[in-house]
């Protein structure tokens, strides 16, 4: 089981000491952001520091995309919003070296140690080691869970709970049946494929919930809005303070 906080904010000091307090995954949100590739080495470096891994969720801009955050020192790159069989092969050819996938050799960058690896032993650690997570987040995307998590290359699908009720016009609503049905559908599969699901838990009640289902990521916290949330209680707490 991997217990991942949520990194919006970029900066490296709060990845390192998220770290400190146990979090096994870093997932550096860059769908949503507006960062570029450069606040990927010194979150990895933090990362690194502390023993955790790096997941980055990635803009769909093609092959760069994903081999470019594997090179920068991610260990693993999130996928948003993959909606079929042949996105998930196209997603693990682009992140695998071979026999797995087609992705181009480049031994310079933090991920081989600046080229220091031994080339061939850099390829078979880095298709071992590295991950390919897929969002399941359309329901299209359920429709045919079976074959994207069957595919060569693709190690991990994580629901994104929010887009898939508005997929299904059920926005927010996760725990309707339907969408419940769609959970089940996902885990299931995931079970038969021998590989691993994970999901968004923001309480301790949610994570046990899917973690009985059979989930082995779950988050926990996102610092965007831990950051907001202890801004709001502050301003509360003080609010009455009046000079007398």
């Amino acid at each position: 089981m991997r217990v991942a906080l949520q990194n919006r904010v970029k900066e490296p000091w709060m990845t390192q000491a998220a770290g400190k307090f146990g979090f096994d995954v870093i997932w550096l949100d860059m769908e949503h952001r507006p960062y570029g590739s450069e606040v990927i080495p010194p979150i990895a470096v933090a990362c690194r520091a502390t023993g955790m891994d790096l997941m980055v969720r990635i803009r769909k801009e093609g092959y760069t995309s994903a081999m470019g955050t594997l090179e920068f020192g991610a260990n693993g790159i999130m996928v948003p919003h993959c909606r079929s069989v042949e996105e998930a092969r196209q997603w693990a050819e682009w992140a695998k070296f071979p026999p797995i996938g087609k992705r181009g050799f480049d031994n310079a960058w933090e991920d081989a140690d600046f080229g220091f690896a031994d080339a061939t032993e850099f390829m078979k650690h880095a298709n071992q080691e590295t991950f390919v997570v897929l969002q399941i987040e359309d329901r299209e995307a359920v429709d045919c869970i079976d074959g994207i998590i069957g595919a060569e290359g693709i190690d991990m699908v994580f629901i994104g709970p929010a887009d898939l009720t508005i997929s299904y016009g059920l926005p927010m609503r996760r725990q309707h049946p339907t969408i419940q049905r769609a959970f089940d559908k996902v885990a299931n599969a995931v079970a038969k494929a021998g590989k691993w699901w994970g999901t968004i838990t923001m309480t301790p009640e949610s994570a046990q919930e899917e973690m009985n289902r059979g989930a082995r990521m779950i988050t926990c916290a996102d610092d965007h809005f831990l950051l907001v949330q202890g801004l709001k209680e502050s301003a509360r707490r003080f609010e009455n303070v009046k000079i007398q």
